[in-house]
């Protein structure tokens, strides 16, 4: 499933052994070189509202449905573990999530639904059962009362003392400053904006309509603006310009600032928003940017299903790899496994391992040539293994190892992943999570020599929208597409 096909390395790109290396991420959580956070800011959180308030709140409402049901009062440890499930189902819902600014009529839905859930098992599983059903739905509506009554008094609490906060305008001038005009026209959204950050050239070859705000084009002005205005939320217009720098961004971030992705084009008619979106702004779509990347929550989920899957997989598919090896050192001689260097999470190399099917002329030709030499005259044995991606069972390895994922962006050999990376825009961010065996790229089709642009496209959205249930929906389709011949 890798990308070794029929393409020559590109033309006029001499490869040297110091490329052998190559960064193509600053490390997580340090600030990017040659930018130096001032002392005392590094590594500042922003202030949000506690969502302890609201987690009471729904441990009350539990108590006060409670005398509802005959008994119950008997019973404490019931009622406490249905006041902790609720609050449980709430939170992964991000029910209790600040940064985003919701009314009680919004979460309504998800708050009885969860309510409901908790009162299903109250009734199935605990000692009060059998519970007639009026008096169970009698118990779900006061629950239900609670809960909502106490969110809104949160909410009206905080709508009272919440004051707009000092924000930053990332993007192109002619669409940074619209939106900054629309948002100081909208005080109760709870941003104002007091600067505009764009590129110097951008700021001479447009203009927009919209208020005379401070414009910024250097980090060290973008720095000094959030230092002096106590800026901690960054709104980014026009995401995929080039205006807009990762590298700037990651240092914002770094100063404590979250940064919030705005939708100020056309209308997306609710396609591809999902879990990643977060309400409106002012009327603009956005959702939360991570500039880490990867997924934080779920990571344990992620590599645990790496972990047993991986191993479940090399003790099922020994006797086929010993009938492997046995053959290709039968026909081809020692050296059945093949060793290379592949750029991993955040730019770090790692050994990928894989059956030898093609002995390159030199280790140069290896790192650099994007096809082997005479792929044609490999032996049949290894073009079968080409094809059903049977020389890939060595990287189960890898994955027990953690060097990869058995889901996540294909790895490339480091002299590849530095020419892609200055003529791909989004190629470098393919590297904010753990590269892996099989992704979204390869289920459709993406595989050999194929589009690169098309798999950065295909590999960035699915680090954006990732699940574990994502990463369980993709090893289905591989394995239904494993015994196709399509080639690695």
């Amino acid at each position: 499933m890798t990308a070794e096909s029929t393409v020559p390395p590109p033309a006029g790109q001499q490869p040297r052994a110091a490329e052998r290396a190559v960064s193509v991420l600053a490390p997580r959580r340090r600030p990017v070189a040659g930018r130096r956070l001032p002392a005392g800011r590094r590594g500042r959180r922003p202030r949000r509202a506690p969502w302890l308030p609201l987690a009471l709140v729904d441990g009350a409402a539990a108590l006060v449905a409670a005398p509802v049901v005959p008994g119950a009062l008997g019973h404490p440890l019931v009622i406490v573990l249905l006041a902790l499930g609720v609050m449980a189902l709430n939170r992964r819902a991000r029910l209790y999530d600040m940064a985003v600014v919701r009314g009680v009529l919004d979460e309504l839905p998800a708050l009885c639904g969860r309510i409901a859930v908790g009162w299903a098992g109250v009734a199935a599983l605990s000692p009060l059962r059998p519970v007639p059903l009026a008096v169970l739905g009698a118990a779900f509506a006061v629950h239900c009362a609670a809960a909502c009554a106490g969110r809104a008094a949160v909410d009206a609490h905080r709508a009272a003392r919440r004051r707009p906060q000092p924000a930053l305008v990332v993007g192109p001038v002619a669409a940074a400053r619209p939106v900054a005009a629309a948002l100081l026209r909208q005080p109760g959204c709870g941003v104002r904006p007091v600067g505009l950050v764009t590129d110097a050239l951008d700021v001479l070859t447009h203009s927009g309509e919209g208020p005379e705000l401070p414009v910024l084009t250097t980090d060290l002005e973008t720095h000094r603006a959030v230092i002096q205005n106590g800026v901690e939320t960054v709104l980014v217009v026009g995401a995929s310009t080039p205006v807009v720098r990762a590298a700037l961004l990651r240092d914002l971030a770094a100063y404590g600032c979250e940064l919030w992705e705005l939708d100020a084009g056309v209308p997306s008619y609710g396609f591809g928003r999902g879990r990643a979106g977060a309400g409106h702004l002012a009327g603009f779509p956005r959702r939360l940017l991570s500039p880490e990347g990867g997924p934080r929550r779920g990571g344990a989920g992620k590599r645990l299903l790496d972990v047993v899957l991986s191993g479940a997989l090399l003790l099922l598919v020994c006797p086929v790899l010993l009938v492997c090896a046995v053959v290709l050192r039968i026909k081809d001689g020692p050296g059945v496994v093949f060793r290379q260097e592949r750029i991993g999470k955040d730019g770090r190399p790692f050994t990928l391992l894989k059956f030898r099917t093609h002995r390159p002329a030199s280790a140069h030709e290896a790192a650099t040539r994007w096809s082997v030499a005479n792929e044609q005259e490999m032996s049949r044995f290894c073009q079968f293994l080409r094809r059903t991606s049977l020389d890939e069972l060595p990287q189960l390895w890898n994955v027990c190892r953690g060097d990869m994922s058995l889901v996540g962006p294909r790895p490339e050999r480091p002299y590849f992943v530095a020419v892609f990376s200055q003529t791909h825009p989004g190629y470098r961010e393919r590297h904010r999570m753990q590269t892996g065996i099989t992704g979204l790229a390869q289920i459709h089709g993406l595989r050999g020599d194929t589009s690169i642009e098309d798999r950065c496209r295909f590999d960035n959205a699915y680090i954006d929208n990732w699940s574990l249930w994502q990463d369980i929906c993709i090893l289905v389709r591989t394995a239904v597409l494993f015994v196709r011949p399509t080639g690695s």
